[in-house]
């Protein structure tokens, strides 16, 4: 399996609900350092798995979307706790919708799966892995 990986970063603010987030509960920040891996069992015609400027352009326009926002105040979120994991995953939709809505390139269609990491720190990460 190949595989192409791109980085950014988006800071946010958020709180949780729940006893077991202890001082998470009350608001506070994380700046997220994001891995978007994409992978395909084979090259596409040109012999890239996605074209690298596209990929890090998509990964840049849907964590801008989030960039400097306190994901309490998105509609989207409401009744859910903005998790480092639950993150993984709402990146990784978007990404995913990029590659059907085409902004990925014409052979993007070829990728297996994606995977998106959100690093806390260099001790704590989340990540969402699933097929295109």
């Amino acid at each position: 399996m190949y595989s192409l990986t791109v980085r950014d970063h988006f800071m946010i603010a958020h709180s949780f609900k729940g006893e077991v987030f202890g001082p998470a509960q009350k608001l506070h920040g994380a700046t997220y350092v994001v891995d978007a891996s994409f992978r395909r069992r084979e090259l596409d015609p040109d012999g890239l798995i996605v074209d690298i400027g596209l990929a890090s352009q998509v990964l840049k326009d849907t964590l801008a979307e989030f960039n400097y926002q306190n994901l309490d105040d998105i509609p989207a979120f409401k009744g859910h706790n903005t998790t480092t994991e639950f993150m993984a995953k709402v990146v990784f939709d978007r990404l995913a919708q990029a590659v059907a809505d085409g902004q990925l390139g014409p052979h993007a269609n070829g990728l297996d799966t994606i995977e998106v990491s959100l690093k806390e720190s260099h001790i704590a990460w989340a990540s969402y892995q699933g097929p295109i």
